[in-house]
């Protein structure tokens, strides 16, 4: 979640863009960077490890005079936050800042080193730069070399582009990661979100999915994915939306769902060394994972259902025993807890009372305690001996959905390492499973493409007074938060079940005018779930089934729709479920009309029994 800053201007632009930055670290990072084109055609960067008071030093030392450059905040992903790693990165022909992670950066880097091109840093974010470069030796303008280098690129990001001898110009690209282009007076500029512009302008275009553009002092170029020359609406942004910035987006819910790929890939980037394929956590543990008897997880509403999937990961990765439970019964059941046992409670905020009230007696129980939080300065986060960090910022819509993903994406995290630490991972586990997490943002940002036919299935769903929700095994979990986002902002009355459990009594719900959800992609379980929409199916039970396209082949049952998702390791997929199913949810809403961002009855963070 770095933060991406471009001025065409009028003036030194070096000391703007630093302010820029500023008021994008809430995203938070470890180095920072500036490039600029002095004398209007040399390129020159100034980087520095840390906060940014580290690069207003160094700028105060070495300034910078021109007129147009890009500036950027890193959070390490592929390789230390050291200088040579922090950007702008750059060639002779082309300096670029980027946000996200290049899935395929090693494909991409030994194409190019066999090809002569040369690398100075251990980061994904040189290859998109050797690429551009290399279209530009063979004569390319800088608009064609970016087009042709974006066509490469897999995974989920933003861009921005400066070439030196081009004093008029600044390219900049999405995908899966939020970018907005601000018009100013003889002035143009490129940010992370509109917070980042506030300073310059207050009209701003957003740009969609796939979008690259041209920017110059006399305005912006945008083109969609396929190239062609598109406009986007330029909107009037308040003084107060500069604050909590929704961006062109209906709900905060919508824009939500939509930064997740960004957001799970700055998690990410905080717990997995990318270069190595290897665990790296952010802190040294007060706990031997080796040591433990039992996990005890904690948790209420969303964040339970993430410590159930989490279940799955550390009993079968680990081999460790897990015990969950919602803290209203656990603080009030007094369980026994063994000696040498961690707790670990997952809250949003880190402020629920109930899980606070766990925690409370966890330590007073003689437990080790850990927080999964997104609030680090949280109550919760304060009394546990170990805190992991969702890093999802500010979430505005009461129901959770980038919260949830990041809570899941750090638990299998810390699952992998229990995992290594315990024995049961080999080093091969260890690699396999960390390139899996990697690539969940560009999934995701593949994901949210099927919104159009989402929300065709969405509409069916919303004239429904019954929805069931089915999953097996970590995906049981998510048929759980599928219904319960349902419930949240739609207000339709929907239940999640083990599939397994469908004959065991929900079975006798099933008529012509149930939908039925089934989380289904095509795993070790997939045949066994099969035979349940058999039976939904023998019943005239509508079936919306969400999996892979072996398991759309494989479905040999009526169904109602099917949606398609990409193939993905099984061991993280329900990760990536998640999305369409807060999809279905937030549609139906909007079709029934609800207040989708403050539902009925209902707060962000219950502070009170």
């Amino acid at each position: 979640m770095c933060g991406i800053i471009g001025i065409v201007g009028r003036e030194p632009v070096a000391g703007l863009l630093v302010e820029s930055l500023k008021r994008l670290e809430y995203r938070g990072y470890d180095s920072a960077g500036v490039a600029t084109l002095e004398a209007g055609s040399v390129l020159t960067r100034r980087r520095a490890e840390g906060k940014l008071r580290n690069l207003e030093i160094r700028l105060a030392k070495e300034p910078l005079t021109g007129l147009i450059g890009i500036g950027h905040t890193r959070w390490a992903t592929h390789g230390a936050p050291t200088e040579a790693n922090a950007h702008p990165h750059a060639t002779a022909r082309v300096a670029v800042v980027h946000n996200g992670i290049i899935e395929n950066f090693r494909e991409l880097r030994d194409e190019l080193e066999a090809a002569g091109q040369r690398f100075s840093s251990e980061t994904d974010t040189e290859v998109v730069a050797q690429l551009v470069d290399f279209h530009l030796a063979r004569g390319e303008s800088p608009a064609a070399s970016v087009a042709a280098t974006l066509k490469r690129l897999t995974g989920a990001f933003a861009l921005a582009f400066l070439f030196p001898g081009h004093d008029d110009l600044v390219i900049g690209a999405r995908r899966g990661s939020p970018l907005a282009v601000g018009w100013g007076e003889g002035e143009m500029y490129l940010g992370s979100d509109a917070i980042a512009l506030a300073p310059f302008t207050d009209r701003i275009a957003y740009l969609e999915e796939g979008d690259w553009v041209e920017i110059t002092r006399a305005g912006a170029t945008i083109h969609d994915e396929t190239d062609a020359v598109v406009e986007r609406p330029i909107v009037v942004v308040s003084a107060a939306a500069f604050q909590v910035d929704r961006g062109s987006y209906r709900h905060f819910m919508a824009k939500e769902i939509h930064e997740q790929p960004e957001v799970v890939g700055h998690t990410l980037a905080h717990y997995l060394d990318l270069s190595e394929s290897r665990i790296r956590l952010p802190i040294a543990l007060p706990f031997d994972w080796a040591k433990l008897e039992r996990l005890s997880i904690v948790a209420c509403g969303t964040a339970y259902y993430a410590g159930l999937v989490a279940k799955y990961w550390f009993e079968q990765w680990a081999r460790l025993p897990v015990e969950i439970d919602v803290a209203s019964e656990f603080r009030y059941r007094e369980p026994p807890l063994p000696k040498n046992g961690l707790a670990l409670f997952v809250s949003q905020s880190g402020e629920t009372a109930d899980t606070l009230a766990s925690l409370r007696y966890c330590k007073a129980e003689g437990q080790h305690t850990a927080a999964v939080v997104n609030v680090t300065t949280s109550t919760i986060a304060r009394e546990s001996e170990a805190i992991f960090p969702t890093l999802a910022g500010p979430e505005i819509g009461v129901a959770s959905t980038k919260a949830f993903t990041c809570q899941l994406s750090v638990l299998a995290s810390l699952a992998v390492s229990a995992g290594r630490a315990r024995g049961v991972l080999s080093a091969e586990d260890e690699r396999r499973l960390v390139r899996a997490l990697g690539d969940l943002p560009g999934l995701m940002g593949r994901v949210l493409r099927l919104e159009p036919k989402i929300e065709k299935i969405a509409r069916e769903i919303s004239k429904a007074e019954d929805v069931l929700y089915l999953g097996r095994g970590s995906n049981y979990p998510i048929a759980l938060e599928g219904a319960l986002k349902l419930k949240e902002i739609s207000y339709i009355h929907a239940e999640g079940y083990a599939a397994g459990e469908l004959k065991h009594g929900p079975i006798a719900l099933i008529d012509e005018t149930m939908p039925v959800v089934v989380i289904a992609p095509h795993d070790k379980l997939f045949e066994k779930t099969i035979s349940n929409m058999q039976e939904v199916a023998a019943r005239g039970g509508k079936i919306i089934l969400i999996t892979d396209e072996k398991g759309a082949t494989a479905a040999s049952v009526p169904i109602l729709e099917t949606i398609v998702l990409p193939d993905m390791p099984a061991e993280v997929a329900s990760i990536v479920y998640a999305l369409p199913i807060q999809m279905l949810a937030y549609h139906a809403a909007v079709f029934m009309g609800t207040d989708v961002d403050q539902p009925r009855n209902l707060a962000k963070s219950v502070t009170v029994e």
